[in-house]
């Protein structure tokens, strides 16, 4: 596989993402038989509790970006910490070293994610590594070896080890040939990024696998998620989380989207409460594979609207990247997610007032916020 050993050094280099780590190594993709099987259901939507027997064993790949961390305090508050592993190509901060286990995982060695698998019994695999939209634009042979192949190795060893699997997707999955307002799950799609075409691939391969060899394949289409506690890393999105740093460190931000960019938004804690959820519904209650899950949907100009409230003196400017300004305008600008709502009871709790109060609350120690309220 030419293209994988190429990319060597730089692909530990490059380690933004949507809340992904994400590698490369010198070992390529290899597939392996694997055979039809029956599906198991045996989770329980909302349940009360699992006994230790029933609790999942949990791999989280990608894990320290922005949706992994938060995912593992999540799953080991309801699993058990020793039930739910983090693993990235990435050193971790001591805190979350030391907050359960972790172990170094490359998903583009096969044999060694394998053996993770097997050694450490797991039955559960969130599988978030990837590149995000501008940067996989940067780097298009990074971003298909990461997004694709790994991909690829992680569901042949799902369905090898009959595991139940979520894989991500996004509303870069969408193109602007799709409907933007709103887009149903089941549309046209043909997106036009590297990202999103991987994501696309992921979300057909998933379904693939479940038709074809009974793998429990699950998956969300994300709206651009929002949360404190990470830095931005690369997505169209981001602008909604940067924000808030610039609001309270300076007074001042520069969006790189106009000002009327209307875009699918949601809160990181309704992102994480609707990944858990989809996992522990019954499989009979899943109509499909794959769910658009929405909360809110809003402008620049909107968002900036609310954070004057906290730092009434915050200075707002545009300069547009024409890049990022080109996939947002691909991309929808709100999500149709009844069917989420109606088979498996998806509900959100954040609205964008709450969410703006939220973040500042978390974020805000500054004087300036202290003075605002």
């Amino acid at each position: 596989m030419p293209i994988v050993r190429t990319l060597g050094r730089a692909a530990r280099q490059l380690q933004q993402s949507s809340g992904c780590g994400c590698g490369v190594s010198l070992v390529p993709a290899r597939g392996i038989g694997v055979s039809p099987r029956q599906v198991a259901s045996d989770a329980s939507f909302h349940s009360v509790a699992f006994s230790e027997s029933q609790r999942p064993r949990v791999l989280i790949t990608g894990g320290l970006g922005q949706l992994g961390v938060g995912l593992a305090k999540l799953l080991r508050k309801r699993f058990g910490k020793n039930n739910v592993i983090l693993s990235d190509i990435r050193k971790p901060a001591d805190n979350v070293f030391y907050s359960g286990p972790f172990i170094f995982a490359d998903i583009l060695d096969y044999k060694n994610l394998r053996e993770i698998v097997v050694n450490n019994r797991i039955t559960w695999l969130f599988h978030y590594s990837a590149l995000l939209s501008a940067v996989g634009e940067a780097n298009v042979p990074l971003a298909r070896a990461v997004n694709i192949t790994g991909l690829h190795n992680v569901l042949d060893i799902a369905a090898e080890h009959n595991l139940r699997l979520f894989v991500p997707s996004t509303i870069g999955a969408f193109g602007p040939t799709s409907p933007r307002d709103p887009t149903p799950d089941i549309c046209i799609q043909r997106p036009r990024t590297i990202y999103g075409v991987s994501k696309v691939h992921a979300e057909l391969m998933g379904e693939y696998y479940h038709y074809r060899y009974g793998l429990d394949f699950r998956c969300l289409r994300y709206p651009g998620i929002i949360s404190g506690d990470s830095q931005p890393g690369g997505g169209t999105t981001d602008y909604a989380v940067q924000i808030f740093h610039n609001a309270i460190k300076t007074g001042k931000f520069k969006c790189y989207l106009r000002p009327d960019t209307r875009l699918p938004m949601m809160y990181i804690d309704d992102c994480l409460k609707a990944t858990l959820e989809v996992m522990e519904a019954p499989a009979e209650a899943l109509t499909m594979r794959t769910y658009n899950i929405s909360a809110m949907s809003f402008t620049p100009e909107e968002l900036a609207q609310e954070v004057l409230k906290y730092v009434p003196e915050l200075q707002m400017t545009y300069n547009v990247d024409q890049v990022r300004q080109a996939i947002a305008d691909s991309w929808p600008m709100n999500f149709d997610d009844s069917n989420a709502r109606r088979d498996w009871g998806w509900k959100h709790d954040y609205d964008l007032p709450e969410l703006v109060t939220t973040m500042f609350s978390y974020l805000g120690s500054d004087s300036r916020i202290a003075q605002a309220n």
